[in-house]
């Protein structure tokens, strides 16, 4: 059987890897910020190393970011934790050629638990060939494993969507 998304759950699914993209902040904030410490780093550099493996199209690479039941939510208030589902969402968003533009990345540590803050734009086409934008707040939760790998437990790119109301 054959996962596809209907399609306004596929370009919600777009929303997700708005934790993906490299770091960069504007000059003005990165004085104003400390450094990060080596847990900050190394939380960035899971949202890091997802987008780089969804640039390649390396799905099993995105997979390797999120811990078995990790929770994506596609739309706000709807998540979905299969992984069969979320891995051919990535095949299918892949397909859309997505470019991201992110702002500044801000990352929490508290214990075994992080927290990646960031706004971001992506720009890509639908699978009907019509020109797409979108953009918003990712909230995604880490949790560090009992190795010191840290992995993604909720990706949220709706995080910003109640600041509105």
């Amino acid at each position: 059987m054959q996962f596809r998304l209907p399609r306004s759950q596929f370009l919600a699914f777009a929303l997700c890897a708005c934790t993906a993209g490299t770091a960069f902040s504007s000059p003005a904030l990165a004085e104003e910020r400390a450094p990060m410490n080596k847990e900050q780093a190394a939380v960035l550099n899971v949202i890091e190393t997802m987008t780089s493996s969804f640039a390649k199209a390396d799905i099993d690479g995105v997979m390797d970011t999120y811990e078995p039941d990790a929770m994506i939510m596609f739309e706000p208030g709807v998540g979905l934790s299969d992984e069969a589902a979320i891995r051919q969402g990535f095949t299918e968003f892949a397909s859309m050629n997505p470019s991201f533009t992110y702002g500044e990345h801000q990352v929490i540590v508290a214990g075994d638990i992080g927290v990646h803050i960031s706004p971001w734009q992506m720009k890509g086409t639908t699978p009907d060939g019509a020109a797409m934008e979108i953009g918003g707040l990712s909230v995604a939760v880490l949790r560090k494993q009992p190795d010191g790998k840290w992995l993604m437990v909720i990706d949220n790119p709706y995080g910003g969507q109640h600041l509105s109301n």
